[in-house]
């Protein structure tokens, strides 16, 4: 899924919001998120767009994981 947050700032006091996309909808997603830095751009109280995804197909923990025992890894110089 992505995610698209951004904060409306209106007397001093920043709101935050989200809209949730489907996974098949990154265009969808794209599209909006122009949409707000468009009207960011002509004078809107809109701050801190950003876009996040998450892979539901992920094959392990988000994060840094410890590798399994039979892996190693040396740098060279």
């Amino acid at each position: 899924m992505f995610m698209i947050y951004w904060s409306i700032c209106t007397d001093g006091k920043e709101q935050a919001s989200s809209k949730e996309f489907a996974n098949d909808c990154m265009v969808d997603a794209l599209r909006f998120t122009e949409f707000l830095r468009a009207e960011q751009r002509q004078g809107a109280a809109i701050r801190h767009i950003t876009m996040s995804c998450e892979n539901p197909d992920s094959v392990g923990h988000a994060g840094v994981a410890d590798a399994v025992p039979e892996y190693s890894w040396k740098k060279r110089r």
